[in-house]
């Protein structure tokens, strides 16, 4: 899948060898810390696609105006900005630039070290004179202290002696000429480009006032405010030079360029480094003034523990972050590259978010906005839950803190609790196409699904007590007053009509299963947490009542709805139909559909898509992994020959899910082809949008793919278990575990599964249904028979010949299917 010339294999680094002008490389080398994003654009600052610097949270506003106006649409967009550039350090050798468009190129490579979190590229130039330049520079932004990043330059004229002039730049690139979707003066990508909603909004007035901006030695500063977020902006930079040449420095600043020049007398083999530290700090209502002194006190501390301390810094971070994160494939050091790159996007995107959200995007690229989705919770969430489980709260506690404009939006719907905006990153609904944005109120159910996982795998009930149960219990209200309840007492159901479920291709539907099934889950959870802290914990629980007004009758009410939700299910088919009028529309030929006509979303208008039975994304199949333990192995078989081959996979969040339920009914040779798909969505730009950032919730994906696909693992109801099931070409698969505190480090061979405890208390589990613990120096080892159902081929549907209602309630079908003939059916519905 990935040009191996291009991008050799190293199971620790990611190397380019070639230069060229992409997208996809910008994004595949950012350096970022959840915090601050530094896209991979090379220093001369020319001929990038997007000159990517992104702040976590650092956005602006404009109001949406629709083609037709209606009550409780979306009023405000919301996009990222693109913070003022500090990346730029231009190098002049006799007065010409080093430029890949003009000079010679002798030697070129280009390193992400992911032990080290630093980008460095080595490139030999040739001038038109004849000089040999060797020029090194590395990239680092920092774990450990939030808002720095370093750039480091060296530069030696290996054979002859010449001027060199370095000139370190900072630039607000933001000067009102289509500015988040790329430098429309250097991106051949734009020009090219047509209409594609998965990139970010274009603003044409200026974004960025000017407000401070001054130069202090070798230190400058700009600072700004959003023009309609009000938000506010700052960046500093120090720069430090070291070399036996001679030089001198100016300086010049204006309101969007400051620029720090070193004018070298160089001679021969002596080199010259220059380190530029900056530091970035925002804010949504701090002056100006104020984040400049707090980038000054970043860079104080540099100053006195030295730029060095910094590199020294970042590898103790990260040695940690991979003693506790790293999932190692043996035999295989490919995939472990690419696997080792995934995870190590999952810590660019969230480590440092310290409450803010994590993107879609993470802070590599503009795609999508910045916007914040259900992504986080469903496919980021567990990662971070189980192996840095501090960044899972802060990644809920960023929920807890739009709970008042989630409580708003559910009251502009006639709806009790609060609705979480489908795509937002100041909490207010960003999504102007309702249908599939706002009427997808899943997302309160994955954000609740997400808090039940953290505390379930952490125990944190401090967290619970203060922050979590007033999301279970806003959400579940919602559920409550969504639904409606139809038949008498004794046989009732209730029901949840007009939503859209992880699948894009089909929206504004009734009972779609996801969403009933998930809900399910978000009403039981709210009411055994309501019960256990009026039991456990009462000066907690007054406290909930008194912030949320919470009702006596509630909880009976929300398990009463649960118990009797609707649960779509076609007893002529064996199946469970995505919605209550899904099996009614005709199938679409996938195989048909030429593949320039795919993604279908660019190529087809949403009415035509609507009226098929095809899918964006895993819907049915992924509510059988996230409730697996609520459906048998024959339903989950059964769901996942039907709706496989109806999956286009134009979503990214697709194929992991795929890739999981094919490995657990059998699909093995299918689950591995799903898995690498997965895993080189990015680096061999599988959906050709990488350029626009990584796809972080398929990273996230990766690692539940292993941990949860091949390596079994499964945490119902609390109870941690394993059922493993190894690509047969895999000799070993092991990953760490954070459960309840404890650290465990799991292993999995084709016949033994190895579970050993390094610190905290024993651990129970359980490995294909038998019962077995674990404690620190008495590790547990259990014999595998076997590896479960492994089935030939993959599941192929060849489409609905026939189908037709005779009478309003008899359905005929005919539904050829190469895992098995179902021949023509008469039968009731049920």
């Amino acid at each position: 899948m990935i040009d191996r010339d291009r991008y050799p294999v190293d199971p620790w680094r990611l190397v380019e060898t070639r230069y060229d002008e992409e997208g996809v490389s910008e994004t595949v080398f950012t350096v970022a810390n959840g915090y601050l994003g530094l896209r991979g654009n090379h220093i001369e600052g020319r001929g990038a696609h997007e000159h990517g610097t992104f702040i976590n949270g650092l956005h602006e506003t404009w109001p949406i105006r629709h083609a037709e106006q209606a009550y409780g649409f979306a009023e405000v967009g919301q996009t990222i900005v693109n913070a003022p550039d500090a990346k730029v350090m231009r190098v002049y050798i006799d007065d010409e630039p080093l430029s890949f468009d003009e000079m010679e190129v002798h030697e070129y490579s280009r390193s992400l070290d992911m032990r080290t979190g630093v980008l460095e590229r080595n490139v030999v130039w040739m001038t038109p004179s004849g000089k040999r330049v060797r020029m090194r520079d590395e990239r680092m932004v920092s774990f450990e202290e939030r808002h720095l990043a370093v750039l480091r330059l060296e530069v030696t004229i290996e054979n002859a002696d010449a001027p060199v002039t370095v000139s370190c730049q900072m630039l607000n690139r933001q000067d009102g000429a289509g500015i988040y979707a790329g430098d429309p003066m250097a991106s051949k990508a734009d020009r090219k480009a047509g209409f594609d909603p998965r990139k970010a909004d274009r603003i044409t007035e200026r974004v960025l006032q000017p407000v401070e901006y001054w130069q202090d030695g070798l230190r400058s500063a700009l600072s700004y405010s959003v023009s309609d977020s009000g938000m506010t902006v700052a960046v500093v930079a120090d720069h430090l030079i070291e070399t036996e040449n001679e030089y001198s420095a100016r300086t010049l600043v204006e309101p969007d360029i400051a620029k720090n020049v070193f004018r070298i007398q160089a001679k021969a083999g002596v080199p010259i480094r220059i380190d530029k530290i900056v530091s970035y700090h925002s804010s949504r209502g701090v002056p100006p003034r104020e984040l400049v002194d707090r980038c000054r006190r970043s860079l104080d501390r540099v100053g006195v523990e030295g730029v060095d301390a910094l590199f020294a810094a970042q590898r103790t971070w990260l040695d940690a972050f991979w003693e506790r994160s790293d999932v190692r494939i043996a035999g295989h050091d490919d995939l472990q590259q690419a696997t080792r790159w995934c995870l190590f996007q999952l810590a660019q995107a969230a480590s440092r978010a310290d409450g803010n959200g994590v993107a879609a995007k993470g802070l590599t690229g503009s795609g999508y906005s910045g916007h914040y989705f259900w992504d986080t919770e469903i496919y980021v969430l567990p990662f971070l839950t189980y192996t840095s489980p501090q960044w899972a709260k802060n990644a809920l506690r960023a929920r807890a803190m739009m709970l008042p404009a989630a409580r708003r939006r559910a009251a502009q719907l006639n709806e009790a609790g609060a609705l979480f905006p489908w795509r937002t990153i100041n909490g207010e609904e960003a999504s102007a196409y309702y249908a599939a944005g706002t009427a997808q109120y899943h997302i309160n159910a994955d954000v609740s699904y997400a808090l039940g996982k953290y505390v379930r795998a952490t125990g944190d009930l401090d967290f619970l007590r203060r922050d979590g149960a007033d999301i279970a219990v806003e959400t579940a209200r919602l559920w409550a007053t969504l639904g409606f309840w139809r038949g008498t007492n004794g046989d009732s159901t209730f029901h949840i009509h007009g939503v859209t479920g992880p699948d894009e291709y089909t929206t504004v539907v009734n009972d779609n299963l996801y969403t009933n099934v998930m809900a399910r889950y978000n009403l039981r959870l709210a009411a055994r947490i309501v019960g256990e802290m009026a039991v456990k914990a009462p000066a907690a629980y007054a406290a909930l009542v008194e912030r949320t007004g919470l009702d006596d009758g509630e909880r009976d009410a929300w398990l009463r709805a649960a118990d009797a939700i609707h649960i779509p299910y076609s007893e002529a088919l064996g199946i469970h139909p995505q919605d209550a009028f899904f099996l009614e529309r005709e199938v679409w030929d996938l195989e048909g559909t030429p593949p320039e006509m795919r993604p279908l979303l660019l190529h087809y208008h949403p009415l035509v898509i609507y009226r098929f039975q095809v899918l964006k994304q895993a819907d049915v199949v992924l509510a059988l992994f996230l409730q697996g333990n609520l459906f048998t192995e024959e339903e989950k078989l059964a769901d996942f020959d039907y709706y496989d081959p109806l999956t286009t996979g134009d979503s990214t969040l697709s194929a992991v899910v795929q890739s999981i339920m094919a490995a657990e009914v059998g699909y093995q040779d299918l689950a591995r082809k799903y898995f690498e798909h997965a895993l080189y969505v990015d680096l061999a730009d599988l959906h050709n949008n990488a350029a626009d950032g990584v796809h972080v919730a398929s990273a996230g994906g990766v690692w539940t793919v292993l941990v949860s696909g091949f390596g079994g693992m499964r945490d119902h109801d609390g109870e941690l278990s394993f059922d493993p099931r190894l690509p047969v070409d895999w000799p070993e698969l092991s990953y760490p575990l954070q459960w309840r505190g404890s650290q465990l480090q799991i292993t999995v061979t084709r016949n033994q599964l190895r579970l050993e405890v390094h610190d905290g208390d024993a651990v129970e589990f359980t490995v294909r249904g038998v019962a077995h613990r674990a404690a620190v120096g008495e590790p547990a080892s259990v014999l595998l028979a076997g590896q479960g159902p492994v089935r030939p081929g993959r599941p192929t549907l060849r489409g609905i010949e026939d189908a037709r209602r005779d009478d309003g309630t008899r359905l005929t079908i005919s539904l050829p299917v190469t895992t098995t003939t179902i021949p023509i059916i008469d039968a009731y519905e049920d």
